[in-house]
This record gives structure tokens, C-alpha cells and sequence, in this order.
């Protein structure tokens, strides 16, 4: 590290090595050029700079923000704002430029959290992995159920319970119209795009009629004719459908029958 110590300042390069969720990810330096260090070549993004970035020796989880300029290229405003790289593993290290050889300083590692897009800029928060410790120990209690379908705490098998369709009607809202009947058992459900502008995404099923899908969020993306979709069976994490519809209430992970503080509004006699 003594190059970058105590060699001059403008040969200092900040590197961001990002890691996506679905296994993309991308390797991007604040200088002009392209710096190649220990097998990695990270592609100069200018203008992409961190700040605020705070190391700190307990347990309380570090933080800090990157700024830069949203291109077309790794880091799109519609990926950013379609969530695609909210999760991703970041690496922030400081390497000299003019010796890539040398020893690099990690300066942060952890997660991205809240993307913020204004225009051609945008600002995304660094999470520590001490982050994680501010979860709760223990799950609050709820009359539905806090697990999701088929997850490792509800154990359904999906086997069966998804099926694929075509969109047939090109849109920009709320509705997405498929070649099949969307059943009512995808209610509450998953939909996720095959293919498209929006590929890889998924958003929660919000109605079905008929061949008309009403989705909670809009697609960043435009949806055309053509477009592959996947619908997931839902559930309303209600203790009755858990019974009657899936005969797992033995994992139902809710408590349904535990007073709420509507009690203690009560009165004698009511």
C-alpha cells in the first residue's frame, strides 16, 4: 500500500466491483482509462465517485452513499429504477493506476439499498454487513401468515402451481393482457417476465379477469406483443385458505386466535 500512501494523489483510482442478485454484475473505475488489477479489469466510469463512506471498529453497522452518472451502458436509469441492483454485493476499493501490481485498500464492502434516479444522476446507499444485526430477533406476531408460498417456512410444493403465458395486448399500465385465463388461485400471486425490456423482474398480482392480469407495480419497461410471462399461484395468508386449500396449517406461521389491541377498546357487556 505505501504507493498509495505516499505516492501522489492523482494516481489514486477508486474501483467498485458490483455483484447482482441474479449473477450479473459489473467493474467500474473513477479514472478515465481501464484499470486491470488482480484479474479484474474495471472500465472507467468517470464522475462515479463515493461519499460519505464511514468504517467504524464495533458493531455498528458502517454506511455510505455512491454518486455518479446513469449511462446506457452498465448502469442504466431503467435497471436502476426497476430495482435490478438493489441487493447487490459491493466491493469499494482504492487502487494506484499507475501500478495496478500493488496491494489495493478496501475502503467498504456490503450490499446497495435505496436507488434514488433524478434525472441523469443517481445516489445509491451502502449498506455494511453489520447492517444486518439492526433485524429483529424474533418475528412480531400476526393473525396472517408471515411466510411466503412454497418458501423454506411454508414447505408447499409449487410443483404445478405456476404456469406460463404470452402477452397479447402491448401496455403501459396496471393491466397485462395474456393468451390464457388467469385463474383466481393466482391472486396475491407472482408474476415474473421471461423476455422483454422487463426480463428478470417480478411484481405481485393484484386481480384477474379473465385474460387480464392487474399487477401492483407498473414495468419499468416497455411491454410488447410477444412478451413471456410466468404466473405464480398466490395465497392470501389467511389461517382458513392455509386449511381448506393447501392442508398445511400444521406450517401455518401466523397466530390468528392471540387478542389484538382492538381489546382494549372494548367495554363491559359488548
Amino acid at each position: 500500500m505505501s504507493r498509495i500512501s505516499e505516492g501522489p494523489l492523482t494516481s489514486l483510482a477508486f474501483c467498485w466491483r458490483v455483484e447482482r442478485r441474479d449473477g450479473a454484475g459489473c467493474a467500474l473505475t473513477s479514472v478515465d482509462r481501464a484499470v486491470e488489477h488482480d484479474g479484474v479489469r474495471y472500465e472507467a466510469a468517470p464522475g462515479m465517485m463515493p461519499a460519505g463512506i464511514v468504517r467504524k471498529g464495533g458493531l455498528e453497522p458502517g454506511s455510505g452513499e455512491v454518486a455518479g452518472a446513469v449511462t446506457s451502458g452498465a448502469l442504466g436509469a431503467v435497471d436502476l429504477a426497476a430495482g435490478r441492483w438493489d441487493g447487490a454485493a459491493v466491493t469499494l476499493s482504492a487502487v494506484d493506476w499507475s501500478d495496478p501490481a500493488a496491494d489495493a485498500m478496501i475502503l467498504a464492502g456490503g450490499e446497495i439499498g435505496e436507488v434514488a434516479v433524478d434525472g441523469e444522476t443517481y445516489t445509491a446507499e451502502l449498506r455494511g454487513g453489520a447492517a444486518k444485526l439492526d433485524a429483529p430477533v424474533c418475528p412480531v406476531t400476526s393473525p396472517t401468515c408471515r411466510a411466503s408460498l412454497g418458501d423454506e417456512r411454508c414447505r408447499v410444493d409449487m410443483a404445478g402451481r405456476t404456469v406460463r403465458a404470452v402477452v397479447v395486448v402491448a401496455c403501459d399500465g396496471d393491466r397485462v393482457t395474456i393468451d390464457r385465463a388467469a385463474e383466481g388461485r393466482f391472486l396475491f400471486g407472482r408474476l415474473r417476465w421471461l423476455s422483454g425490456a422487463n426480463t428478470g423482474l417480478k411484481t405481485v398480482i393484484w386481480g384477474c379477469e379473465g385474460t387480464d392480469v392487474r399487477v401492483r407495480e407498473l414495468a419499468p419497461g416497455a411491454v410488447a406483443v410477444g412478451d413471456r410471462v410466468e404466473l405464480r399461484e398466490g395465497c392470501n395468508k389467511m389461517s382458513a385458505t392455509c386449511s381448506a386449500r393447501f392442508s398445511n396449517v400444521v406450517n401455518f406461521r401466523g397466530e390468528p386466535h392471540v387478542p389484538g389491541n382492538d381489546l382494549l377498546t372494548r367495554y363491559p357487556g359488548a
